[in-house]
């Protein structure tokens, strides 16, 4: 008799129930972010009647209620959605590249790298313009990528997610030391540098978001055409050469798009972390690893995390406001403790 073999491949149901589950996922997270950029737009330290902002948005005029509206919320909340976004992607191209589940612009110090180049800058030359310091935060977000992942690698052939955490709080923790030093000695740097050194958005309005809106697309674009190289990475080094993945060109690339997000949201706002690691990690959750799902799941889901941390910063101690970069801390901390608590941290 002669065995009948069944097909080995996935069950169709199977695949569309995941299918199903990233598109509403993906829809549900647009559909958040898009409410919260509403209620970002409708509340702030100046109070003003939900009724008074949606006739202001369709008929602004020339008074200071408008002037609040359309000049200072609005390109505020279109600055934390660019921003998130970068730094969303950043993080899951980090994680998806070192095979970390820890890999995130702040704790891996592409964020520090960034502020410690900025504050040079400034002090150096004493020019506080977001054209001219954004070119150092690229700089110093590539250098300190670069040192972390050779520290976490030095002595084994492939860093550890554990070794590149620990290289990465080093890095961060000596890049702080050398700030500190800096904006002591010279008090121009620490004028520029106090106001997004826990990263702020306040005060940021059209000038600054059309400085890294550009650098930010690409990186973005960078991103997505990385994907599917990433996806055979994902199976190992020689299986993915023999797909036809360039590793080398490969690994450039994505870390040429970390460096433009990581650096262009760095130089905007200042120093966020947890975006990058906790927005990834929920994508993979809903999405599966496939890269070609958690790259735009993170566009989208990052800016909805980053406009709640933004809206509670604004009225938690009204009418102050505490730093987004504080209160995305506040949120992303735990879910940092639950990833370390976990029995054991494996690699992507």
């Amino acid at each position: 008799m002669t065995a009948t073999v069944r097909g080995a491949g996935p069950s169709p149901a199977p695949v569309r129930r995941r299918a199903t589950v990233r598109t509403l996922g993906v829809l549900g997270a647009l559909g958040a972010l898009v409410l919260l950029a509403l209620v970002s737009v409708s509340v702030g330290s100046n109070p003003l009647p939900f009724g008074e902002v949606w006739n202001l948005l369709l008929h602004p005029d020339d008074g200071f209620a408008s002037i609040v509206v359309h000049e200072q919320r609005i390109p505020r909340t279109l600055l934390v959605v660019v921003v998130g976004a970068a730094l969303g992607v950043a993080g899951a191209l980090m994680q998806s590249l070192t095979r970390n589940p820890l890999a995130d612009p702040g704790i891996l110090g592409v964020n520090a790298g960034a502020s410690l180049a900025v504050v040079v800058a400034v002090a150096v030359f004493g020019v506080a313009s977001i054209w001219f310091y954004l070119w150092f935060a690229f700089a110093g977000a590539a250098l300190a990528a670069v040192a972390v992942y050779l520290l976490g690698g030095a002595g084994r052939q492939s860093p550890t997610p554990a070794r590149l955490a620990l290289a990465g709080v080093a890095i961060s923790m000596a890049i702080s030391a050398l700030v500190q030093t800096v904006i002591l000695a010279d008090q121009n740097a620490f004028n520029e540098f106090r106001f997004w050194a826990a990263g702020s958005v306040e005060g940021r309005g059209y000038p600054v978001l059309f400085a890294v809106a550009g650098f930010i697309a690409v990186g973005l674009v960078l991103a997505l055409s990385a994907a599917p190289a990433l996806n055979a990475l994902a199976l190992g080094e020689d299986t993915g050469r023999a797909l036809g993945v360039r590793v080398a060109r490969t690994r450039a690339l994505v870390m040429v798009a970390v460096t433009l997000l990581a650096g262009a949201a760095t130089a905007a706002v200042g120093p966020i972390m947890f975006i990058g690691l906790g927005v990834p990690y929920l994508a993979r959750a809903i999405c599966g690893p496939d890269q070609r799902w958690v790259v735009p799941y993170s566009i989208v889901a990052a800016p909805v995390v980053l406009l709640v941390a933004d809206v509670l910063a604004r009225v938690v101690i009204a009418p102050q406001e505490v730093q987004v970069g504080i209160m995305a801390a506040i949120l992303g901390g735990p879910v940092f403790i639950a990833i370390v608590r976990r029995r054991r941290i494996e690699a992507l």
